[in-house]
């Protein structure tokens, strides 16, 4: 019906995967994914021998690790971007039961590797955390739904995806992990925005985070002691943000110089949640700009090539992944430079960390198969056809 009312453009019959692949995919997002690989690799070079050091490990350990993870998750975002939005959308759902059914097994299986949250599973050689593969299925499942309640005689499908995004955002708050909790629950919040929710549904929704807020502040001293340490007057310099604020304000305009650096002998994250002071130290604020010049190339080429999209449901599930890839990003600088209370969050493709990674592939994998251009046609294009 939709062929018949809007037409098709002509598609090219017996095209080879990978050329048609090449020629549909967003190469401007795709190139700055691959630099911010890079750049974590950089950095990775310049943070983490200091811990090695202290583990008794090789001066390059964990740089290598992140590269041989670096490499699947390219790998695995390269295959998910060949995928078609329909095999994406069944890959999410199985992809959200799986990763769902693992964090509720984390209280009995879990292990906290001395962190004070259950948060991962000890593999022996390494660890996962179901959190981040669950972010981008769940985006994936809340699209679907919401897309879904739009038809004719549809489920209600934006009942059934608040008490989904309840309920996972609820064991989040368990393990404790407010971070990923706020990111999921934002996630939900544009993904139904974008689907039409009325403005007044959207706040009173912001008045019960708020009030979750106040009550996690009031029954989890975790929560509580984060939140005061973010309010305080002063920064304890013995901390790890009085370590990162010194070295943003050592580095200046244009860094210290390679390898010059001394916050990373101090911080014990300097090569995973606080990387981006690293990287404000040694190569400065141009470093910074640069660095968040990639993120916003990523979401904003994204959104434009999703204006442009008929299907509900690309847009939706589109939009929620450009929009917590970027706050992501946006979350892990801001604890840095102490805009924003620390939440244990990782800078995507940057900080060192295996789950990361490979889940920040999965998620970039689907945001560019679902940005890649479609032969039925763009809407604004059916537009101008109709205006003449």
């Amino acid at each position: 019906m939709t062929e018949m009312v809007f037409g098709t453009m002509p598609a090219r019959v017996g095209e080879p995967v990978l050329p048609k692949w090449w020629r549909t995919i967003d190469k401007w997002s795709l190139s700055a994914v691959l630099l911010l690989f890079g750049v974590g690799l950089l950095l990775g070079l310049a943070s983490s021998p200091p811990l090695a050091e202290k583990n008794g490990l090789k001066p390059f350990y964990y740089v290598e690790r992140q590269a041989f993870f670096g490499v699947i998750a390219l790998a695995v975002m390269f295959g998910v971007s060949m995928l078609s939005p329909t095999q994406v959308r069944r890959m999410g759902v199985m992809g959200f039961a799986i990763a769902f059914a693992s964090i509720v097994m984390l209280p009995f299986l879990g292990t906290d590797f001395g962190k004070g949250a259950i948060r991962w599973y000890s593999m022996g050689f390494g660890s996962v955390q179901p959190s981040e593969f669950l972010k981008p299925c769940f985006v994936i499942l809340t699209a679907w739904l919401i897309a879904a309640a739009q038809e004719l005689n549809g489920p209600p499908g934006r009942l059934y995806s608040f008490a989904i995004a309840v309920t996972v955002v609820l064991f989040l708050a368990a393990q404790p992990d407010f971070g990923q909790a706020s990111l999921v629950m934002f996630s939900w919040g544009v993904i139904y925005f974008v689907g039409g929710a009325p403005i007044f549904l959207l706040v009173a929704i912001f008045g019960l985070v708020v009030m979750g807020g106040f009550t996690a502040y009031e029954s989890s001293e975790h929560f509580a002691r984060r939140i005061d340490g973010f309010l305080t007057a002063e920064v304890d310099p013995r901390t790890q943000i009085g370590y990162a604020t010194n070295a943003i304000q050592n580095g200046g305009f244009f860094g210290v110089g390679v390898g010059e650096g001394t916050v990373k002998w101090s911080l014990p994250d300097a090569h995973t949640d606080f990387i981006i002071a690293v990287a404000a130290e040694e190569y400065g604020l141009i470093m910074v700009m640069c660095i968040i010049a990639l993120y916003a190339t990523v979401v904003v080429r994204s959104f434009f090539r999703l204006m442009r999209e008929r299907d509900p449901f690309i847009r939706l599930a589109g939009a929620g992944l450009a929009a917590a890839f970027g706050v992501q990003a946006m979350i892990n600088m801001g604890v840095a430079v102490r805009l924003l209370p620390a939440k244990g969050m990782t800078l995507p493709f940057v900080s060192y960390g295996g789950s990361s990674v490979i889940a920040s592939g999965i998620a970039l994998g689907m945001l560019l198969a679902l940005t890649r251009k479609r032969p039925q046609g763009e809407i604004a294009d059916h537009l101008m056809r109709r205006g003449r």
